[in-house]
């Protein structure tokens, strides 16, 4: 198609919703349920990597369109990308690895009088025992209580050989699924452009703005929650070093004091892991106060961490995320246990952003998609619903706009900004065509490049 006749190409119509009749409804909806259900069920793992590739290509995708308004290559853009992420992380760990470096340093060189405060502690309770006439001899003559520990463990050496091979086999597995993740991210960037156009070819056409994008309201879904998630370990670390500065200030644990900063954040990381999260959080703290010379200072900690937990579970996560990916704090809730109930705590992890981006879905197919009303039946007969209308005078059906496409619009400016590939005049603000879904250039580039072209 000539430049001229672009420009005199019609005005298309409004973008009109989609009406699904009553007999697709009642065949190919049910159809569609099953099928997707049984190509889950045999998907199983390999679905479950597809989708955290997914979710990583869409938290990526921002930054190599970015890079590509910069006239970067796409595969250089989807390099640099990585190699700045790989930067951000190890920058972020060198910032704070002095100081819990410290912190850590002084725990380690206190181990040693741990270790003689559970022997003293241990070898208490076998003298208790020794004088309540009980025959159990967990400490042994001459040997520290460790060391004791240590024989009974090697009692059981043939489950630990067990417990280390499919150790083994799991971190070998973990490490191909890892390495499979980072490849399905990796070309799905470097396909993006590909695939958000083959997304916009099969649901229902947009507006043409990026708020009436279905890609990228999907994307725009996984942002919020990683900017949730952020959000939600920063609180909880900080909850956790201030409890535990405050507990050492008043004399319950004092190492918590000292070590705020590094149980904080240990803290924090820990609570990117679902459900388990906070146990993890709190053994390290525990475990220093159970082999300190107060024990009962464990009891305490594990009193305040359970608080924690109960409070990070019912007001802060259900809040945060809530308001993160605009969803109710109950199905914030709901989400996390039925993904804990289908693929454990992978499952749980990915929930959240799964359930952002069913949400942007529904509204989009809600205003986009109109399912054509069933008829009502009475009581008073089933064929009295699906009895045909009574006649009446005819009505002139509206024009097919397909067939009978409007007439051109007057007033339009043929000056103004259209689809390189269709000719369609572009919207205000729009990323996208309204007709076919082509990415369209930034605004004035196109009325640029013409004034600069030769005559």
């Amino acid at each position: 198609m000539s430049s001229e006749d672009r420009v005199n190409a019609p005005t298309p119509p409004a973008v009109q919703t989609v009406v699904v009749p009553r007999w697709v409804q009642f065949v190919a909806l049910p159809l569609a349920i099953l099928g997707v259900y049984v190509v889950l069920r045999a998907a199983g793992p390999v679905l479950l990597l597809v989708i955290i590739g997914s979710l990583i290509a869409l938290l990526l995708n921002p930054a190599v369109t970015l890079l590509r308004r910069a006239r970067f290559p796409r595969g250089v853009a989807v390099l640099t990308v990585y190699l700045a992420l790989v930067v951000a992380v190890v920058g972020g760990i060198a910032l704070l690895i002095n100081p819990i470096a410290d912190q850590v340093s002084a725990i380690q060189d206190h181990v040693p009088q741990y270790v003689r405060d559970a022997n003293r502690g241990l070898a208490d309770a076998q003298r208790w025992l020794n004088d309540q006439g009980l025959d159990v001899q967990f400490v042994a003559q001459g040997r520290t209580a460790l060391q004791t520990i240590g024989d009974r463990l090697t009692e059981g050496s043939g489950d630990i050989v067990a417990f280390t091979r499919d150790a083994l086999t799991t971190l070998v597995e973990a490490s191909l699924a890892l390495i499979l993740i980072i490849v399905l991210s990796v070309y799905m960037l470097l396909y993006g452009e590909r695939i958000g156009a083959g997304v916009r070819a099969i649901v229902p056409r947009g507006d043409g703005t990026p708020e009436d994008d279905f890609p990228t309201r999907i994307q725009r879904a996984v942002l919020g929650y990683v900017r949730g998630q952020v959000l939600f370990s920063t609180i909880m670390g900080t909850s956790a070093g201030v409890m535990l500065w405050v507990l050492g200030s008043l004399g319950i644990f004092p190492d918590g004091k000292t070590y705020a900063l590094a149980f904080g954040v240990w803290f924090g990381i820990a609570e990117l892991i679902p459900y388990i999260g906070p146990a993890i959080g709190a053994a390290p703290p525990v475990l220093i106060a159970l082999f300190g010379p107060e024990p009962i200072d464990a009891l305490w900690l594990v009193i305040a961490f359970t608080a924690l937990q109960q409070l990070e579970g019912h007001v802060v996560a259900p809040n945060v995320f809530a308001q993160a990916l605009r969803i109710n704090p109950i199905l914030v809730i709901l989400a996390l246990l039925m993904g804990h109930q289908v693929y454990g705590l992978i499952g749980a992890f990915i929930a959240l952003p799964i359930a952002a981006m069913i949400r942007e879905t529904v509204i989009y197919f809600r205003r986009h998609l109109v399912l054509e009303p069933w008829p009502t039946v009475g009581l008073a007969g089933i064929g009295a619903g699906l009895s045909p209308p009574p006649e009446g005078p005819a009505v002139a059906a509206p024009p097919d706009a397909a067939t009978h496409p409007p007439a051109p619009d007057e007033d339009a400016d043929p000056a103004a900004e259209r689809c390189p590939e269709c000719g369609t005049p572009r919207p205000d603000g729009a990323a996208y065509c309204p007709s076919c879904g082509t990415e369209l250039p930034e605004p004035g580039a196109q009325t640029a490049a013409t004034s600069a072209a030769p005559g």
